[in-house]
């Protein structure tokens, strides 16, 4: 290990490492740390073409930056790779196709792993499949280290420490600002990553039941959802159920939270913002559309050539890496739960929430400059060690980032702040 580079970036090539290069170089030497670090791809010219890019806009000198070429279907390769490096951060997807290889060489060359997935499925199946090993290996695998799902995991932390009471639930309400924002919102990647989830979104039910063969208790009382369209008045949005990783996410953290801490399992909801319901009623022409061609061949050939049409233009194939910089986003947290400290009952329908918290959550350039940001002070915070869970394991970032500076470092030197509004 002592000869090892401290952070290796996969895929740095790509329109998500580019911009965790730019991370890297930026919190590699923040309060004194003298973090070592290299980049890793298929491609040697491309690899030194993007350090050449962030070279003539930042000034610096990158030239000793070590390149290391590895290939996701030469098993051997990503073993020696990850063999070099202490953390891994792996930018190369869809990972449903090109994650597990990479997992499986990190475990083995006993390296840690952090990811930028938003794929259910890929991140479950990696728990199931590969839990146990990197227990017994002492290797801390995370995936959901971006905009999917920091903000919403570590947010319902936030919103549990800041608490005076027990949370029986939360409903978070997404809203994205355009108003300063030309073009499309998220590279072509992100969206073949999205289409491929959805084709396989019906095999997660068989496999959530052999991840977590025991259900949980029921709490009570249950938080049901809204209308399907429903207006919420602090954002002036109308919102429709969010159908994102982020619920996922945070539902695996809460229970492990229950598992290994007996804590009552806080239930979520979560919800997407449209200034007006015409959008709404456009989206829903496109997502019949969509859900159409998806189920069909060549309807996904049609989707994954035409991204920006069929998204609404909000994906595309462009790949600047400044077009995403003046996008915005808001998550407003409302949270119900029982003031004191005494635990209500597991059955407490008849002992209704008499407490309430609302906490907001806000980020600048959130699906790529705070995706890259994230991950990285993901990795470097699994670097130093401190206060992480005791073993290694396939963790959510709520779960293993839970008595962490994480949350802390994104707010006073990310694009991240978060801060509780009204508590009643």
């Amino acid at each position: 290990m002592a000869n090892r580079l401290d952070i290796v970036l996969f895929g740095a090539s790509g329109f998500t490492g580019k911009h965790c290069i730019e991370s890297i170089d930026k919190f590699s030497s923040l309060g004194g740390s003298n973090v070592k670090w290299g980049i890793a791809g298929r491609s040697e010219y491309k690899l030194k073409q993007c350090l050449l890019d962030y070279q003539n806009k930042s000034g610096k000198d990158f030239s000793s930056i070590p390149i290391i070429l590895a290939n996701v279907k030469d098993y051997e390769s990503l073993k020696a790779m990850t063999a070099q490096t202490k953390v891994l951060i792996n930018c190369c997807g869809p990972y449903r196709f090109f994650g597990e290889a990479v997992i499986k060489a990190c475990i083995e060359t006993g390296t840690h792993h952090v990811d930028v997935s938003g794929e259910p499925q890929f991140m479950e199946t990696m728990q199931l499949n590969y839990n146990k090993a990197a227990q017994e290996k002492g290797v801390y695998i995370v995936s959901a280290c971006g905009f999917d799902s920091i903000p919403a995991d570590l947010g319902m932390n936030f919103v549990e420490k800041n608490f005076d009471g027990t949370l029986n639930s939360v409903e978070v309400y997404m809203k994205m600002d355009s108003s300063q924002h030309k073009g499309p919102f998220a590279n072509y990647g992100t969206w073949e990553s999205l289409i491929h989830s959805l084709v396989h979104a019906h095999e997660l039910k068989d496999l959530r039941k052999k991840l977590f063969p025991t259900r949980l208790p029921e709490f009570l009382p249950k938080l049901a959802p809204k209308p399907s369209i429903h207006k919420f008045e602090m954002t002036n949005t109308w919102n429709v159920p969010f159908m994102g990783a982020d619920r996922s996410v945070v539902t695996r953290t809460q229970r492990y939270l229950y598992e290994k801490k007996k804590k009552r399992p806080v239930q979520i909801q979560m919800y997407f913002g449209f200034q007006s319901i015409v959008s709404i009623i456009l989206m829903g022409i496109f997502e019949r559309i969509f859900s159409f061609l998806i189920k069909r061949n060549f309807g996904r050939e049609l989707l994954l050539k035409y991204p920006r049409f069929f998204s609404y233009g909000v994906f595309s194939h462009e790949d600047s890496i400044d077009t995403t910089k003046h996008q915005k986003c808001s998550l407003t947290f409302i949270g119900q739960g029982w003031r004191g400290q005494a635990a209500p009952e597991q059955d407490s329908s008849n002992n209704p929430p008499n407490a309430k918290i609302i906490a907001r959550l806000s980020a600048d350039d959130p699906f790529y400059g705070l995706t890259a940001d994230a991950v990285t002070l993901a990795a470097m915070v699994i670097l130093e060690g401190n206060k992480l869970p005791e073993r290694g394991g396939v963790y959510t970032p709520g779960a293993v980032f839970l008595d962490t500076s994480l949350m802390d470092r994104l707010q006073k030197n990310g694009r991240l702040t978060m801060e509780v509004i009204s508590q009643t």
